[in-house]
């Protein structure tokens, strides 16, 4: 999520949250909102990110422009990359631009193996690796030599941070203490969470390629029917048991993720927000468009052709929705219970020095995890506290 001034934001596009996998919109050259002189329609620039699904995105435009005839909504492609959205954006924010009137801020089992090993879905971490391991020796020894036991998104980005923040919320750690404001990097349940992935997930059932995944990169090897287990957006689901696009469709089951012994199972909360450039010179054509977007009617067909949760809580009882997605109805609780990632208006610092220390401490085996680990939440304090002063 983008933070800071110059906009209104609204979420939107549905909250999503991460799941558990296992095996088997588009940023713009930031023109201004005009009447255009030709056709009398209102221009609105909107920048968002790569789609993951863009049909859903074709429907919501067509729909838009049989609603509202007289406002025309342009869209260009940018960075896939959170990160990399964020700092397009940001960098014409700060620059009081106003090229923009819109725009975007910011798990599932192989089922047909674990039936034939006889496994349960594992309810921890450990048990995971355990699962992981074994199916992958037998495969490989069976027919498989290109499988591996678990795909996720490990490359220095946001998506780093999610990811690393459920093993960590999961063994009773936290990343930043709400109460206190102090950083819990160093602390004991955080540094054995960040050594548990290095030292067991990253070292022994993912490809080292991992470390360089994003989603896009992650699901690939999933629907390829070349990982074990893997952990995604929601929208994973439907990608992976569209037979056009995977290998192992109709093979894919749900569940929570993971926790260590002890503790409880954590989500994180994601999803994107819109916002209206406080420099867009149509602020009413802008609101309008977001009114569409966060509606009911298309939160719907974003749950039904993009698989991504609706914020609508009236839609997880939708038959349509439940019929296409029936892990809807098991998994609103967690939708909808989903932790936070830090709340600062100072995020993207806090995100940056995050990104670095953990991409440090699960690819190098002989870092001294303490040590970064207190590097880390000196930084992060020292940030927060500029916080503080400003306040």
């Amino acid at each position: 999520m983008i933070k800071g001034t110059g906009k209104q934001t609204i979420r939107t596009s549905g909250k999503l949250f991460k799941l558990f996998l296992g095996l088997s919109l588009i940023a713009s050259l930031f023109f201004g909102c005009t009447q255009d002189a030709d056709n009398g329609k209102t221009r609105i620039h909107f920048v968002t990110w790569k789609a993951n699904v863009p049909e859903a995105w074709d429907e919501i435009f067509r729909l838009f422009k049989e609603e509202h005839p007289g406002i025309e909504v342009i869209t260009e492609t940018g960075p896939h990359s959170s990160t990399a959205f964020h700092d397009l954006l940001t960098q014409k924010l700060k620059n009081r631009s106003t090229d923009v009137d819109v725009f975007l801020m910011d798990v599932i089992w192989r089922k047909d193996l674990l039936d034939r090993y006889r496994l349960p879905p594992p309810r921890t971490w450990d048990q995971m690796v355990v699962q992981a391991e074994l199916i992958t020796e037998e495969e490989k020894r069976l027919h498989n030599a290109d499988f591996h036991g678990f795909s996720g998104q490990f490359k220095q980005y946001e998506g780093l941070v999610c990811n690393m923040m459920e093993y960590i919320l999961s063994n009773g750690g936290h990343i930043l203490n709400a109460d206190t404001g102090k950083s819990g990097l160093a602390e004991k349940e955080a540094i054995d969470a960040v050594r548990f992935v290095r030292d067991n997930v990253i070292a022994k059932i993912a490809p080292r390629g991992v470390l360089t995944y994003q989603e896009p990169e992650s699901l690939d090897l999933f629907v390829q029917g070349k990982a074990v287990f893997h952990r995604n957006w929601p929208y994973a689901w439907g990608v992976s048991n569209n037979p056009e696009r995977s290998r192992i469709a109709g093979k894919v089951g749900i569940a929570k993720l993971p926790l260590f012994e002890g503790n409880q199972s954590y989500s994180t909360l994601g999803g994107w927000h819109a916002g209206i450039s406080s420099y867009s010179k149509n602020k009413d054509a802008a609101w309008t468009f977001i009114q569409f977007l966060t509606s009911e009617k298309i939160q719907k067909v974003i749950a039904l052709k993009a698989g991504k949760a609706p914020t609508r809580t009236s839609l997880y009882n939708d038959a349509d929705i439940l019929k296409s997605y029936p892990h809807f109805k098991d998994m609103k609780d967690v939708f909808l219970t989903a932790y936070p990632r830090p709340r600062t208006a100072l995020y993207p610092a806090v995100s940056n020095v995050l990104q670095r220390y953990f991409s440090r401490a699960i690819s190098s085996p002989d870092l001294n995890l303490e040590e970064e680990a207190n590097k880390a939440s000196r930084e992060i304090e020292q940030i927060l506290s500029l916080e503080k002063q400003a306040g």
